[in-house]
């Protein structure tokens, strides 16, 4: 029963259903079809500061995952760190490119 097909074979194999699935495939890094890299960013998975997010002023270190693009611009989906009244907190959130710099 490899590859989820039955003894006689008459099930499409795994790969097929998959293929009809809908599901994009992923290009060879790894990344779903449709996510591309801002243009001369390098990729994703990289050091960033993140300026001014919201509810939180100031500067912040963080993780740039990934990025896509909007009507209103490019936007980063960033993992950081903020510090408020309880101890440090982890964020994941979209912010503008604008509010994203290199580290």
């Amino acid at each position: 029963m490899a590859g989820g097909m039955n003894r006689h074979g008459s099930r499409p194999s795994l790969g097929e259903r998959a293929a009809d699935s809908g599901v994009p495939a992923a290009d060879p890094a790894g990344r779903p079809a449709g996510v591309r890299a801002a243009p001369g960013d390098g990729g994703e998975g990289r050091h960033c500061w993140v300026r001014d997010p919201p509810d939180r002023p100031g500067t912040w270190p963080g993780l740039l995952v990934e990025w896509r693009q909007r009507a209103g611009g490019w936007q980063g989906r960033v993992a950081y760190t903020v510090t408020g009244p309880h101890g440090p907190a982890l964020v994941e959130a979209w912010l503008p490119a604008a509010r994203l710099e290199p580290r």
